[in-house]
C-alpha cells in the first residue's frame, strides 16, 4: 500500500482539472499542464473542483510501484499551475556577476570570455542582485534542470568556495597546502 498515493490532493480555487480520455489538463493562473495517467492501471476521481484522488485497479507490484509517483506528479502539476516553483542561486567568487541582455543570462565567471545562457520561454529569471539569481516556472522538474544547468557552468571548489551554488547550500570546505 503506497503511503503517498493514499492521500487526496486538494485543488485550490483558481485552479482547473479537466480529464479527456488519458490527459489530465490542469490550467491555472501561472499556466498549463496536462499529464498522461494510464486510464488502464489507475482510477482518477476529480470530485467538482476540489480534490483529486488516484487509486489504482488492481494492487500488484508493478502499480504499487507506479502509485505514489503518479500522485506526486500529479500534484507538483497542481502547485506548479496555482503557487508555482523558484530556485536562488548564488555566485560567489571576486567579479563573478550576472545581467540579463534580452533572452540571455550573461554571466562573467572567471573565464577570459562572458558565458550566455538561452533562458527557455517557460521558464522566468529574475538577477535580484548582480550576485543572486532567482529562477521561477510552473514546471518543477524543468526549474530545477535550469538551475542545475547554470550550476554546472561553474560548480563550488572546496578551497574558496567559489563558484555557482544554491541557496542554503553546504559546500565541505577543504585546508590548503601547508608548509
Amino acid at each position: 500500500m503506497s503511503k503517498i498515493g493514499k492521500i487526496n490532493i486538494s485543488i485550490p480555487e483558481k485552479v482547473k482539472v479537466v480529464l479527456t480520455g488519458n490527459l489530465l489538463n490542469i490550467e491555472g493562473p501561472l499556466g498549463k499542464k496536462s499529464l498522461n495517467i494510464d486510464i488502464d492501471m489507475f482510477d482518477l476521481k476529480v470530485d467538482e473542483g476540489k480534490s483529486v484522488s488516484i487509486k489504482p485497479k488492481t494492487l500488484n507490484k508493478d502499480t504499487k510501484r507506479l502509485w505514489g509517483m503518479n500522485r506526486s506528479l500529479l500534484n507538483n502539476a497542481i502547485i506548479g499551475t496555482s503557487s508555482g516553483y523558484h530556485k536562488i542561486l548564488e555566485l560567489s567568487g571576486v567579479g563573478y556577476r550576472a545581467s540579463l541582455k534580452g533572452n540571455k543570462l550573461s554571466m562573467q565567471l572567471g573565464f577570459s570570455h562572458d558565458v550566455d545562457f538561452d533562458i527557455p520561454e517557460t521558464i522566468k529569471i529574475t538577477v535580484e542582485k548582480q550576485t543572486m539569481l532567482k529562477i521561477s516556472g510552473c514546471d518543477k522538474q524543468e526549474v530545477g534542470m535550469i538551475a542545475s544547468k547554470i550550476k554546472s557552468l561553474r560548480p563550488p571548489e572546496p578551497y574558496k568556495g567559489k563558484g555557482i551554488k544554491e541557496q542554503g547550500q553546504y559546500i565541505l570546505r577543504k585546508e590548503g597546502k601547508k608548509k
